[in-house]
């Protein structure tokens, strides 16, 4: 069977970028899975962070035989576009370079999805980021949230950590969503999305 990382024409990500919002308040609440993820992925690569120069907590380490940056937004969702544009022009980093990894509303709960580009989705720190950056041509691992059960208001909904009886669940997505990141980057977008957008 050909390998479909050999003819990939796409460059390697060089960037990960977790969205969320900063503060212990946030910290579970499902708007914050990017961060979550981006989190394990730190650890996993054993990456040393800091947070001056940029409005972001961010740091450059060796994962998967090249340097990989990681960035994790300070300056609130709905402007993540504006920390995202100044850490990516800095280091030279293209956006098709950059996968981004937020929570998705319109993905059934627990599923993940891997995507080459498309457009917010309503998500607007994904739109703050097309904002700043002028494409919406970059890498998005998503992590499918749900909708609310219970007439809340969408707003209050992301905000909020998982509902009690989700709180299983919500662990095999993230525990998914990080094994589908270190896929991407140890491979490539295409092979990733192979394994990992197949219908349950």
């Amino acid at each position: 069977m050909s390998d479909p990382c050999r003819n990939s024409d796409e460059d390697k990500i060089l960037a990960v970028i977790g969205l969320g919002n900063p503060g212990k308040e946030y910290e579970n609440t499902r708007h914050n899975v990017g961060f979550k993820i981006a989190d394990r992925l730190i650890d996993h690569y054993r990456i040393g962070m800091q947070e001056r120069k940029f409005r972001a907590s961010w740091g450059a380490g060796q994962a998967e035989g090249r340097k990989i940056l990681f960035v994790k937004p300070l300056t609130y969702m709905n402007r993540s576009g504006e920390a995202v544009g100044e850490v990516l022009k800095y280091f030279g980093i293209a956006p098709q370079q950059a996968i981004v990894i937020h929570d998705d509303l319109d993905l059934p709960f627990a599923r993940i999805r891997i995507a080459a580009r498309g457009g917010a989705g309503g998500h607007k720190g994904v739109q703050s980021i097309m904002d700043h950056l002028g494409t919406s041509d970059f890498p998005r691992l998503k992590l499918g949230i749900g909708r609310p059960k219970h007439g809340e208001p969408v707003e209050t909904f992301v905000l909020q950590p998982p509902y009690a009886e989700d709180r299983e669940e919500f662990e095999t997505l993230l525990d998914q969503a990080e094994k589908a990141a270190i896929t991407i980057l140890s491979t490539c977008l295409t092979a990733s999305m192979n394994e990992f957008n197949r219908r349950d």
